[in-house]
């Protein structure tokens, strides 16, 4: 199983090395990783040079440079035109993969009727104890939605069978919709874990997950698709269930609530006066991972 595997970056110096180092440690028997694809769009810190020198010692490394940063799905776009095999991960930039994670999805595409695998995030500890507990609340989350209906991000695994995606702030989640409407199955694979950082401010919080759910507002007018974290009876469910099981930290719980809540209206602003997120602004906490 030849695996091509793209990173979209954009002024990722603090974790990039770190990111394909990883990946070029992947143990793998079944994935066999021919090329890793980097798209740099406009960056301007020291990432092209260290991409550059890792393609230096090894020709999988491939490096494209967008001189302008037009959004990530337009560096997406860039990937699909050159990815020569059969089987695709996507992995951002800003995150690191356990060392037998691309192994573990991509493993599941072996039955044809899969067309899309999503792994599970999980974010390292901060300091900022408040921020922690929210970030950490919000993954819990989408891994126990995910069981039941697979939530895309960070990491993706999917059959190279698109061309090209539409402009889009939920890049993982559209390429998800357009394979379904092809007919194959949507998994979600817990043992491929990928370790991101979550946001330590209010502010980057808000600001990220008021663009992921204009995005999401977004895609489901344009395809009906919906992301399995739209779906208010099971976000309801899962809440209820783990506030039963977390009683003492209803509190922190409960602020939780308040700043999605606050997030979620601010993005159906957006959606409905149409502002447009594919290119948007770092949220700079949400970085270097190690």
């Amino acid at each position: 199983m030849n695996i091509s595997v793209g990173v979209m970056a954009y002024n990722e110096e603090s974790n990039i090395g770190n990111l394909l180092n990883a990946i070029l440690n992947q143990k793998t028997k079944k994935a066999n990783i021919k090329e890793i694809i980097v798209v740099s769009s406009g960056s301007t810190d020291k990432t092209n040079e260290i991409v550059n020198n890792f393609s230096k010692k090894n020709k999988k490394i491939k490096l494209i440079v967008e001189k302008e940063r037009k959004g990530k799905s337009e560096a997406i776009n860039l990937f699909l035109k050159k990815a020569k095999s059969k089987i695709l991960v996507l992995e951002s930039a800003d995150t690191i993969p356990e060392i037998n994670s691309i192994e573990n999805l991509c493993s599941r595409l072996s039955s044809p009727k899969v067309g899309i695998g999503t792994g599970r995030f999980i974010p390292i500890k901060s300091n900022k104890k408040l921020m922690n507990f929210i970030v950490q609340l919000q993954w819990k989350l989408h891994h126990l939605i995910s069981k039941e209906n697979p939530k895309f991000g960070e990491l993706i695994a999917f059959r190279n069978i698109i061309n090209k995606i539409p402009r889009t702030a939920v890049d993982e989640e559209e390429i998800a919709s357009i394979i379904k409407k092809k007919g194959l199955k949507l998994i979600y694979e817990p043992k491929a874990i990928v370790y991101n950082k979550g946001p330590e401010t209010i502010k980057d919080f808000i600001r990220q997950r008021r663009r992921i759910y204009a995005g999401h507002l977004e895609l489901r007018k344009r395809t009906n698709h919906s992301a399995s974290t739209m779906n208010k009876t099971l976000l309801l469910k899962t809440v209820i269930k783990y506030s039963f099981r977390n009683i003492s930290k209803i509190l922190h719980l409960l602020i939780a609530i308040i700043l999605e809540t606050i997030a979620r209206f601010l993005g159906w602003i957006d959606f409905k006066v149409k502002k447009d997120h594919s290119i948007w602004k770092i949220s700079i906490t949400t970085k270097k991972i190690r």
